[in-house]
């Protein structure tokens, strides 16, 4: 008996059905209205929350790349729990290009609308002097390896859940047999729930993260002094 292996869900050349799994959400939703709904509501309740920060009125194209950036990310975690199926947002190369991306294009427009409050950031306001160098150098560090944290926390996470499956589907084929394999398929199924849930709350997060850094740009301080005014 052959076993599939271990990393074989993460191999980007075992994606067979991956142009035909949107057609199949699509009749999937069109013939469940409840379900429709419910999907609905929640993916409108994520979207106002990155939506609705008032900083991002300055950067309206920022409110459709981000709302844009969260669908795409959903969309190929959720079709990367089917079988057979490449998970496009556990390759190293397609997640650390979306985040660099963001990330310098944040930093360059901070830079360009003006540079001093953007090196103003680094040193906290009531710092004393002789922590400033220190405060400087980390919140540096902290900047720069952003686009590195938010690729490890997408990838780690669906990779991870991946794997987990992988291994409890070898189990459950190596034990067909014996009468226990079914509180296996019970566990593989609530394991894939729980996949599911990873998968939107992943999504989310790393979009949020991203309008959260948003919030250092200069022109959110101007934002936040008319606001205090």
């Amino acid at each position: 008996m052959m076993y599939s292996d271990l990393f074989s869900s993460l191999d980007g050349m075992r994606s067979s059905v991956f142009w035909l799994m949107p057609l199949l959400i699509m009749l999937t939703l069109w013939t469940s209205k409840s379900w429709l709904s419910s999907v609905q509501s929640a993916s409108w309740n994520m979207l106002y929350g990155i939506w609705g920060d008032k900083k991002l009125n300055r950067f309206n194209f920022l409110r459709l790349m981000m709302g844009s950036l969260f669908l795409f990310l959903l969309i190929n975690n959720l079709l990367g729990l089917t079988p057979y199926n490449y998970t496009f947002t556990s390759n190293l190369f397609l997640v650390s290009a979306i985040a660099v991306m963001f990330w310098l294009m944040l930093l360059a427009s901070g830079c360009l609308y003006n540079v001093m409050k953007t090196v103003a950031h680094l040193a906290p306001s009531g710092a004393p002097m002789i922590l400033l160098p220190f405060l400087v150098l980390i919140e540096t560090t902290s900047i720069m390896i952003r686009p590195l944290t938010l690729t490890v926390r997408m990838i780690a996470n669906i990779s991870a859940g991946h794997i987990v499956l992988g291994l409890m589907a070898n189990a459950s084929t190596a034990l067909l047999s014996k009468f226990f394999v079914l509180g296996l398929i019970s566990s593989m199924i609530a394991y894939t729930m729980f996949e599911f849930f990873v998968s939107v709350i992943q999504a989310y997060i790393f979009t949020l993260l991203i309008t959260l850094y948003n919030n250092e740009h200069p022109c959110s301080y101007s934002l936040n002094q008319e606001e205090s005014i």
